[in-house]
């Protein structure tokens, strides 16, 4: 599951770094306007501008989703490694042994 995660993860990354790379600022159809003949409309005078803003937008959201995702699975992976078994002795119990948390500043003694 969290290969997975982070390939789609990586996926959006790449892909929202080339949307954003492909779109043009908002002072590109300025020089345009004055002659220079490159104002690279490919699909329209207005029709690339929604379409690319709503794909990254899409795009950006995976990224989000996948991040808080990825955050989850870590601490819970985390969380699981710090479970300690000792091996078995024979006339024990095997329970699981958790470790203790760091002591607060409060519990520290005094000097």
């Amino acid at each position: 599951m969290y290969q997975f995660v982070l390939l789609i993860h990586v996926f959006a990354t790449v892909f929202i770094v080339a949307l954003v790379l492909i779109q043009q600022g908002k002072g590109a159809v300025v020089g345009a306007a004055f002659g220079s003949g490159a104002s690279q409309t490919v699909f329209g005078s207005r029709g690339s501008g929604s379409f690319l803003f709503r794909l990254t937008l899409s795009l950006v959201a995976i990224f989000f989703v996948t991040s808080l995702a990825l955050n989850y699975l870590g601490v819970r992976a985390y969380k699981q490694e710090r479970i300690i078994t000792l091996p078995t002795v024979p006339g024990q119990s095997s329970a699981p042994i958790k470790s203790a948390p760091a002591p607060l500043p409060r519990d520290l003694p005094k000097k």
